[in-house]
């Protein structure tokens, strides 16, 4: 989430508030396949402002869910996996992935490594708005189970519960898997225990107490050594600069650094998002 911010203007992540409806990528038994998949794939490229991006898609047997071929485009093609032939409901959820390579892609934002640069994708395609039917596309029964992406699927809920803390967005109502659904209570849980860590003043009382404490030993003796606590003192009386104390935002991540002063409001110089402090 960070390097999306660090990558897109504060605006353009702001840009993308309402989230793929669920009646924009239905898709029946009795659609026509490729017409259908046509449909759904051009609802991913407009969602993600791709307008001068054409996806070609196809199915085979393969291993992977799906693959696409980056080019310079405008044409895409993508092969979706055989088996969406018969689960057309989760073919929403594998467009978005891929089509979240092109935009990634034409934005040059990537990470080394498969993995790492799966992650990102997953993780932007959720934030941006689509990611929610990667989620739902998670289920388990006696006889098989499902599970598409590269995060978990607490690790999904966590990011789409950011992404709904910040728009205001209620995803829970969209969920057809019960499994996605407990994924995404999981998450949403996480992220409201991320807001109400200190110095925030939505901290609780244990919270608050044991910063009290570290801020204590930070003014007397300098910064304390390591409490597994998201907050960190530097400066003090073992340095030349007043003490400062910097924690993670609970928005997007990106460590922000305050005086130590009491209370005071904190904006965060990446998203912008504003917060409540007690240092």
């Amino acid at each position: 989430m960070t390097a999306l911010y660090k990558r897109l203007s504060i605006d353009t992540v702001r840009s993308f508030p309402l989230s793929v409806a669920p009646a924009d990528v239905a898709f029946s038994d009795a659609d026509d396949l490729y017409l259908g998949v046509q449909r759904v794939a051009r609802v991913m490229v407009q969602h993600f402002r791709l307008p001068d991006a054409r996806m070609i898609v196809s199915f085979r047997d393969m291993r992977h869910a799906a693959n696409i071929e980056l080019t310079a485009g405008p044409e895409y093609f993508i092969e979706l996996n055989d088996r969406f032939r018969r689960h057309r409901q989760d073919i929403g959820a594998a467009l978005s992935h891929e089509v979240m390579h092109v935009f990634l892609h034409r934005l040059g934002l990537s990470f080394p490594g498969t993995p790492a640069n799966e992650i990102l994708t997953d993780t932007a395609t959720t934030y941006l708005g689509a990611g929610w039917l990667l989620l739902d596309a998670y289920r388990e029964d006696t006889h098989t189970s499902q599970k598409l992406g590269y995060l978990t699927p607490e690790e999904f809920g966590y990011v789409l519960a950011k992404r709904a803390l910040l728009f205001g967005e209620d995803p829970a109502t969209w969920f057809t898997s019960p499994q996605g659904y407990t994924a995404y209570a999981k998450g949403l849980a996480r992220a409201r225990h991320d807001e109400r860590q200190p110095p925030l003043t939505a901290a609780g009382w244990a919270g608050r107490h044991r910063y009290a404490k570290d801020r204590r030993h930070a003014q007397d003796h300098g910064a304390p050594p390591a409490t597994g606590a998201p907050y960190s003192f530097e400066g003090g009386p073992l340095g030349r600069s007043p003490l400062r104390v910097s924690f993670p935002c609970p928005t997007c991540n990106q460590r922000i650094r305050v005086p130590v002063r009491g209370r005071l409001r904190a904006r965060c110089g990446l998203c912008g998002t504003v917060h409540e402090c007690d240092t």
